[in-house]
Protein backbone atom coordinates (compact mmCIF):
# COMPACT_ATOMS: atom_id res chain seq x y z
CA UNK A 1 0.00 0.00 0.00
CA UNK A 2 0.97 3.77 -0.34
CA UNK A 3 1.65 6.08 2.34
CA UNK A 4 -1.29 8.71 2.39
CA UNK A 5 0.25 12.08 1.61
CA UNK A 6 -0.55 12.93 5.40
CA UNK A 7 1.33 10.62 7.00
CA UNK A 8 4.95 11.51 7.78
CA UNK A 9 6.15 9.21 10.38
CA UNK A 10 8.44 10.50 12.77
CA UNK A 11 12.13 9.95 12.61
CA UNK A 12 13.08 6.30 13.11
CA UNK A 13 9.14 5.39 13.71
CA UNK A 14 8.04 1.61 13.25
CA UNK A 15 4.67 3.47 13.83
CA UNK A 16 2.80 6.52 12.68
CA UNK A 17 -1.29 7.89 12.35
CA UNK A 18 -2.79 9.95 9.82
CA UNK A 19 -4.77 13.03 11.13
CA UNK A 20 -7.97 11.28 10.96
CA UNK A 21 -6.90 8.59 12.92
CA UNK A 22 -5.11 10.95 15.42
CA UNK A 23 -8.32 12.73 15.88
CA UNK A 24 -10.36 9.27 16.51
CA UNK A 25 -7.97 8.67 18.95
CA UNK A 26 -8.76 11.62 20.73
CA UNK A 27 -12.36 11.25 20.44
CA UNK A 28 -12.04 7.46 21.93
CA UNK A 29 -9.75 8.69 24.68
CA UNK A 30 -12.16 11.17 25.56
CA UNK A 31 -14.74 8.63 26.18
CA UNK A 32 -13.14 5.93 27.21
CA UNK A 33 -9.71 7.38 29.09
CA UNK A 34 -6.03 5.88 28.26
CA UNK A 35 -6.08 3.48 25.76
CA UNK A 36 -3.84 0.99 23.71
CA UNK A 37 -3.58 -0.85 20.56
CA UNK A 38 -2.78 -4.18 19.31
CA UNK A 39 -2.19 -5.24 15.76
CA UNK A 40 -5.00 -8.46 15.19
CA UNK A 41 -3.26 -11.08 13.81
CA UNK A 42 -6.34 -12.44 11.94
CA UNK A 43 -9.19 -14.65 13.08
CA UNK A 44 -12.26 -12.47 14.24
CA UNK A 45 -11.05 -9.27 12.82
CA UNK A 46 -8.98 -10.15 10.05
CA UNK A 47 -5.23 -8.00 10.50
CA UNK A 48 -7.10 -4.95 12.02
CA UNK A 49 -5.61 -2.76 14.25
CA UNK A 50 -7.45 -3.03 18.01
CA UNK A 51 -7.79 -0.25 20.34
CA UNK A 52 -8.91 -1.10 23.32
CA UNK A 53 -8.77 0.85 26.63
CA UNK A 54 -5.73 0.59 28.25
CA UNK A 55 -5.20 -2.81 30.40
CA UNK A 56 -8.13 -4.18 28.70
CA UNK A 57 -6.14 -6.80 26.24
CA UNK A 58 -3.53 -8.50 27.90
CA UNK A 59 -0.21 -8.72 26.29
CA UNK A 60 1.76 -11.79 26.57
CA UNK A 61 5.29 -11.86 26.92
CA UNK A 62 5.56 -12.63 22.91
CA UNK A 63 3.75 -9.30 22.09
CA UNK A 64 6.35 -6.17 21.14
CA UNK A 65 6.07 -2.63 21.52
CA UNK A 66 6.50 -0.73 18.12
CA UNK A 67 5.79 2.48 19.62
CA UNK A 68 3.21 5.03 20.01
CA UNK A 69 0.90 6.78 18.23
CA UNK A 70 -1.38 9.99 19.86
CA UNK A 71 0.43 9.00 23.00
CA UNK A 72 -1.46 5.28 22.97
CA UNK A 73 1.05 2.58 22.78
CA UNK A 74 0.57 0.27 19.71
CA UNK A 75 1.70 -3.51 19.91
CA UNK A 76 1.86 -6.68 18.06
CA UNK A 77 2.78 -10.15 18.16
CA UNK A 78 6.28 -11.40 17.56
CA UNK A 79 5.65 -13.45 14.70
CA UNK A 80 3.86 -10.99 13.51
CA UNK A 81 6.57 -8.59 14.02
CA UNK A 82 9.28 -11.07 12.32
CA UNK A 83 6.57 -10.58 9.38
CA UNK A 84 6.27 -6.45 9.25
CA UNK A 85 9.72 -5.96 10.76
CA UNK A 86 10.63 -4.20 7.35
CA UNK A 87 7.71 -1.91 7.02
CA UNK A 88 6.28 1.10 8.33
CA UNK A 89 2.87 0.80 9.63
CA UNK A 90 0.73 3.77 9.03
CA UNK A 91 -2.51 3.51 10.98
CA UNK A 92 -5.58 5.47 9.40
CA UNK A 93 -9.55 5.87 10.11
CA UNK A 94 -11.95 5.37 7.64
CA UNK A 95 -15.75 4.65 6.90
CA UNK A 96 -16.85 1.70 8.37
CA UNK A 97 -17.41 -1.32 10.76
CA UNK A 98 -14.38 -1.49 13.40
CA UNK A 99 -13.30 -4.65 14.60
CA UNK A 100 -15.94 -6.16 17.06
CA UNK A 101 -13.57 -5.91 20.39
CA UNK A 102 -12.40 -2.60 18.89
CA UNK A 103 -13.96 0.85 20.95
CA UNK A 104 -14.55 2.45 17.07
CA UNK A 105 -16.76 0.38 16.24
CA UNK A 106 -19.90 2.24 17.53
CA UNK A 107 -18.59 5.20 15.85
CA UNK A 108 -18.68 4.66 12.08
CA UNK A 109 -15.32 4.70 11.93
CA UNK A 110 -12.40 1.63 11.51
CA UNK A 111 -8.85 1.79 12.08
CA UNK A 112 -6.87 0.45 9.16
CA UNK A 113 -3.59 -0.33 8.75
CA UNK A 114 -1.51 0.64 5.79
CA UNK A 115 2.13 -0.10 5.28
CA UNK A 116 5.41 0.90 3.05
CA UNK A 117 8.67 -0.87 3.05
CA UNK A 118 11.57 1.64 4.85
CA UNK A 119 13.63 3.63 2.90
CA UNK A 120 17.63 3.30 3.21
CA UNK A 121 18.00 6.11 5.65
CA UNK A 122 15.11 4.87 7.97
CA UNK A 123 16.11 1.40 7.74
CA UNK A 124 19.21 1.96 9.29
CA UNK A 125 17.70 4.61 11.84
CA UNK A 126 15.27 2.15 12.94
CA UNK A 127 18.03 -1.08 13.30
CA UNK A 128 19.93 1.19 15.25
CA UNK A 129 17.03 1.75 17.37
CA UNK A 130 17.58 -1.91 18.24
CA UNK A 131 14.57 -4.77 18.73
CA UNK A 132 11.50 -3.16 20.21
CA UNK A 133 10.84 -4.11 23.84
CA UNK A 134 8.83 -7.59 24.66
CA UNK A 135 6.01 -8.41 26.50
CA UNK A 136 3.80 -6.29 29.10
CA UNK A 137 5.31 -3.19 30.77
Amino acid sequence: MTTPPDASPAPAARVSATPAAEALIERLRAQHGPLMFHQSGGCCDGSAPMCFALGEFLLGDSDVLLGEIAGTPFHMSESQFAYWEHTHLIIDAVPGNGGMFSLERPTGLRFLTRSRLYGDAEWAAIKALGPPRRGPA
